[in-house]
């Protein structure tokens, strides 16, 4: 489980290794996103809170990255926060997930992306809830999600 500390230990000495990378021009993302997503993962954007499609979602499933169909997180680990946008305790995998310290808008928070092909996803912040204490807030711009079928 990751905590706070190994956060800020990737964000200072660097993240783990993706099983895979996704490198495109901007010219190929623009073709392949809307407008909105583009701006969000591909321009650190962020959607007005409570607007996202993803924010109600409590379906049984995997969040994948919009961008590249990365697992990042798992529907068993969304909360509930209040905050407006979707919110994780935990990645699906140690390495689904980058981490740079952002100090844009005279705030320093940590930004995750996508680790598979640097996708803005949101920030991480140490307010969340045990075990872990994490909070990944995260556009719902970035990312879709992969319902789990019904087995009969």
């Amino acid at each position: 489980m990751l905590t706070w500390k190994d956060v800020i230990n990737f964000s200072v000495k660097g993240n783990p290794e993706p099983d895979r990378r996704v490198e495109k021009t901007e010219a190929e993302w623009r073709e392949l996103l809307t407008a909105e997503q583009f701006r969000i993962t591909r321009q650190k954007g962020t959607e007005r809170a409570h607007s996202g499609a993803l924010c109600s979602a409590h379906e049984a499933g995997k969040y994948n990255c919009i961008c590249c169909d990365t697992p990042l997180f798992d529907s068993t680990i969304k909360f509930e926060s209040g905050t407006g946008w979707p919110s994780f305790t935990q990645p699906i995998k140690e390495n689904a997930i980058k981490y740079e310290k952002d100090s844009s808008f005279g705030m320093i928070r940590v930004e995750v992306m996508c680790n598979t092909c640097d996708a803005h996803l949101g920030h991480v912040f140490p307010d969340g809830p045990p075990p872990s204490g994490l909070r990944y807030c995260v556009n719902s711009e970035s990312m879709q999600l992969q319902k789990e079928s019904v087995k009969k």
